[in-house]
């Protein structure tokens, strides 16, 4: 600034000496640093702001052409501030009366208006403050209450009044975080209440749930994710429910549907291992029937050819044989009842009022018909008679679990038959001995279509020697094994039969016993499903399925002779087969074990897994053949002894 421009300012004449002046400069001064501080508003708080600065320009110009003249003067004031306290109003010099007047005319120069227009300026300003402050009260209310384009549109008209104003960027900061934190509640208390009904089953309204966020949020992952897994569930259930049907139609017999839902379940996942198992079981028995049925024929031919019009023992043998391959032929059954007519028939009710009546009269070859009914046991066989009832459900025989066993073949029964017939105990408390329900004692005996079930001991027990031959039935339930063969010269043989759920094995030989097991199912036995100790007796175990049982399907202690194949042992809890060194004469050979939850083959240290490399093992738990086992004497206890 020049020098004649800072006198101006200063209301100094050319040639007047500043320094008289200086109480004058001073009053001036704090008088525009009052105005700044009690602007109304940050317009004229600026405005004053640039005349004090102006000022403080003049005297510094002044200062300076003093000091350049070498002469003494106090310090001119600069610097001051608008924090200077205001002070008591002084007597204003006429000197300060010019500086007042001039600021007068640099702000109306400034502003464009004399004080009306600085007054209506004022004015002007403290209704658009109320306005902003009034607008920020409301959209901060708005936003409270997550109306957020309402609260958008109250920010962006205190933006237009107020630009760059930093309550607008607040609101609009706010805005902006609680959407993000209403959405993030949203998403999860829906997502939440999604997978809450996922993990309980409760399908549709997982999906209902899910559907509430995509429905605001469509690219929401967790949302997404969860409706995929509703469809692998809904598969999932669909495919649970195909299998149960398949296996009830496969226990049923009815081959035709088990199969067609096995392809159906194949045709959408075609590696599912369950409808591949009822696929190959269901064709099987179809198969089965088939060569059944043709070998039943032939049977009839033959018992036709024989028939004499008088009793033959062998064309009888080939008839019941025929019959038990295809029940429900009305040819075989018809001529069944011709031959079997030959021999003496005791009917009860009719000639006898209970089957204990009956077989107390019964000789040799003589047959006895139980009507369909719930007899009372024990019943005792001590002759070579025909058992007849009316179908394993039809014809029960049962007992009191500490009366014995509800029948019992005696060693003079060389040679008894019993069809048809279901034998089980009347409750399962055992008291102090274990019977079971059907016992044969040194005789001979062939079962067929029969059911033992609910035993306290064994369903079926062979001791003292004794011979027989099981065909068609089950063994379900029972205290102990669903069938046993004990001690040297008892001999079991079991074929097409199931035993199932029994608290011990499947079927199980011990102590010099011999079985031959063909095609049977041993399915959720408590322990294993078949287990053999047979010493030096023989073990031929062929085509078994081994399915679910809680230790091991098949585990080979003890035998001299026989062979082990064809079998399949699936889903077994500890393993799929056992073999321990004192069977390791035995070829094990064509077997299948598969998905075991332990490893698929087990072999006793000193038995070489070359030697069983003819068996497929897969899919089991690592190591899929487990060598080297300690398998040591004991470990397992001792089979009960039956009566």
């Amino acid at each position: 600034m020049t020098l004649p421009d800072a006198r101006k300012i200063l209301g100094l004449s050319p040639d007047e000496d500043p320094r008289s002046h200086l109480a004058d400069f001073k009053q001036a001064r704090e008088r525009i640093a009052a105005m700044v501080r009690a602007a109304p508003n940050d317009t004229l708080a600026d405005r004053y702001q640039q005349g004090l600065i102006e000022f403080d320009q003049a005297l510094a110009a002044v200062q300076e052409h003093l000091e350049a003249a070498g002469l003494a003067a106090p310090p001119l004031p600069s610097n001051v501030t608008a924090e200077i306290p205001p002070s008591p109003a002084p007597r204003v010099s006429k000197r300060a009366v010019c500086y007042l007047a001039w600021l007068v005319i640099l702000l109306t120069s400034i502003g464009g208006g004399a004080w009306i227009y600085l007054k209506n300026e004022e004015t002007m300003e403290e209704q658009r403050q109320a306005r902003i402050g009034f607008l920020a009260n409301q959209g901060f209310i708005m936003v409270e209450n997550r109306r957020w384009q309402d609260a958008a549109g109250t920010f962006a008209e205190i933006e237009a009044i107020d630009p760059g104003s930093g309550l607008a960027q607040r609101g609009r900061r706010s805005i902006e975080v609680g959407m993000v934190e209403e959405q993030t509640q949203f998403i999860g208390y829906w997502t939440g209440q999604a997978t809450a009904e996922l993990e309980a089953g409760r399908l549709d309204e997982a999906v209902a749930a899910a559907r509430q966020v995509l429905a605001k949020f469509p690219a929401e992952k967790d949302a997404a994710a969860i409706l995929a897994q509703v469809a692998i569930a809904r598969a999932n259930q669909s495919r649970s429910a195909a299998i149960a049907s398949a296996r009830q139609a496969f226990d049923q017999q009815r081959w035709d549907d088990a199969i067609a839902t096995a392809q159906g379940i194949l045709a959408k996942t075609p590696d599912d291992p369950d409808a591949k198992s009822i696929l190959a079981d269901a064709t099987a028995a179809v198969e089965k029937i088939a060569a059944d049925q043709a070998k039943a024929a032939e049977l009839l031919q033959m018992a036709v050819a024989r028939d004499q019009g008088q009793f033959d023992q062998q064309a009888l043998d080939w008839l019941r044989e025929a019959n038990s391959l295809t029940p429900g032929n009305p040819e075989i059954a018809a001529r069944l009842e011709k031959l079997s007519s030959y021999t003496r028939t005791l009917h009860v009710p009719g000639d006898f009022a209970t089957p204990g009546e009956a077989l107390a009269s019964a000789r040799d070859r003589d047959r006895i018909v139980l009507g369909a009914a719930v007899w009372k046991g024990p019943l005792v066989i001590n002759a070579a008679v025909e058992l007849q009832g009316a179908g394993l459900a039809e014809t029960i025989v049962e007992c009191s679990p500490e009366n014995g066993s509800a029948i019992s073949i005696g060693p003079d029964a060389k040679g008894a038959r019993i069809s048809g017939i279901g034998f089980r105990h009347e409750s399962f408390a055992a008291g102090t001995d274990r019977f079971s329900a059907a016992l044969v004692r040194g005789g001979q005996a062939a079962f067929v279509d029969c059911r033992f079930t609910d035993a306290s001991g064994h369903g079926l027990a062979v001791i003292e020697g004794g011979q027989v031959f099981v065909s068609r039935s089950r063994f379900a339930s029972n205290g102990w094994n669903g069938a046993a063969a004990i001690g040297n010269g008892s001999t079991l043989e079991v074929r097409d039969c199931e035993s199932l759920e029994n608290f011990e094995h499947g079927i199980e030989s011990w102590d010099g016993a011999a079985v031959t097991l063909v095609n049977n199912r041993c399915e959720g036995n408590s322990r294993n499903g078949i287990h053999t100790d047979n010493g030096a007796a023989a073990a031929n175990i062929e085509g078994n399925q081994l399915i679910a049982n809680r230790e091991f399907g098949l585990v080979l202690d003890s035998a001299g002779s026989g062979k082990v194949t064809g079998n399949t042992a699936r889903a077994n809890l500890l393993g799929g087969f056992v073999i321990r060194a004192n069977a390791a004469a035995l070829p094990v050979t064509a077997n299948q074990a598969t998905r075991n939850h332990g490893s698929g083959l087990i072999l006793e240290k000193g038995l070489a897994a070359e030697s069983y490399t003819g068996n497929s093992i897969s899919q089991n738990s690592d190591p899929q053949v487990f060598t080297g086992a300690d398998l040591a004497t004991g470990d397992e206890p001792e089979p009960a002894k039956p009566r």
